[in-house]
């Protein structure tokens, strides 16, 4: 009998799910854990698979052709995870060997935004597409480039870094420990980052005034949509920067499309339109009216169990 079912497991800073997942990306079954609170990465597999164990029973393990994970840092070539600064554990874990073996099952491992990119060329918005740019605009800015059909994933497994070029040179630290980094401009605490230096320096009547420590992306895109005035120059100011970056990238690429998807991507023309507008003015001729940005097709509640389960299917 042909294999259906992936498992598809995203594993987060907080937070790790899990789904079973046909080939018509349908989560059959899902479920969450804590990645913290584990005391090693071997103690944090057995928990997972003892909370996987009841899905993959249910669904017959014979049907499972395998699992894919994504997580931050992960190398699709040596299944490892190499130096994740949001994960619990230091240093390289060879996460694909301990938990195929845990599983008794083949996985794949890559990561998230790499993944978020296989999920969209498989089940969403980026069916039928051989090049594209998948951008993740969360706490950080990820990203999984597509040419010819393929992910880009260099030499060593790590390309494909658009959140870290430099945006504005000599501007604000990164968490990498450099400066200017796209990530601190166009993620959701970049563009939160920005609102709290201009309260700190300019006089708008603005909601955020009231209760200034309980900024998110989130409250910033509401008080948008209400029509405050800092709140909408915010998106437009964070999406001049990402525009400018976009227009080098596909200078390199020559994607079809650009997909968005996460928390700050949300925001949808709020963010887009501006975005788009920079990035057209700062094109080569040779590009500009040919590349669509679009946001991510893939249900939110259940994104990143698809990305992940799709890397099955692209094995």
């Amino acid at each position: 009998m042909e294999q259906e079912l992936a498992l598809g497991i995203d594993i987060g800073g907080t937070n790790t799910a899990f789904g079973i997942v046909d080939k018509k990306g349908k989560i059959i079954a899902q479920g969450a854990m804590k990645t913290t609170g584990y005391d090693t990465v071997e103690d944090f597999i057995a928990a997972l698979v003892k909370n996987i164990r009841p899905l993959t029973h249910k669904a017959g393990k014979e049907n499972i052709a395998g699992a894919g994970v994504g997580a931050p840092n992960g190398n699709f070539y040596t299944g490892e995870i190499a130096f994740a600064p949001n994960l619990p554990w230091k240093g390289v874990i060879p996460l694909a060997a301990l938990l195929g073996k845990a599983l008794e099952l083949k996985v794949t491992l890559t990561n998230d935004a790499n993944a978020a990119a296989i999920g969209e060329m498989i089940y969403g918005a980026a069916q039928g597409m051989k090049d594209f740019i998948l951008l993740t605009l969360g706490t950080g800015v990820g990203s999984g480039f597509v040419a010819n059909g393929q992910l880009i994933y260099g030499s060593d497994g790590f390309a494909g870094e658009l959140g870290h070029v430099i945006a504005v040179r000599n501007g604000r630290k990164c968490g990498c420990g450099r400066y200017g980094c796209l990530e601190t401009y166009a993620s959701a605490t970049g563009i939160v980052r920005t609102a709290i230096e201009w309260l700190e320096t300019r006089t708008d009547d603005t909601v955020f005034r009231k209760d200034k420590d309980q900024l998110t992306a989130q409250t910033i895109h509401e008080a948008a949509q209400g029509g405050d005035g800092l709140a909408n120059e915010l998106f437009e100011y964070t999406g001049n920067i990402l525009g400018e970056v976009l227009a080098d990238a596909v200078a390199i690429t020559s994607p079809e499309a650009i997909i968005f998807f996460g928390g700050l991507a949300n925001a949808g023309a709020l963010l887009i339109d501006p975005t788009k507008k920079s990035m057209e003015a700062n094109l080569l001729k040779i590009f500009q009216n040919k590349v669509s940005l679009l946001s991510s097709s893939l249900p939110a509640a259940g994104a990143a169990i698809l990305g992940a389960s799709a890397l099955v299917w692209q094995e």
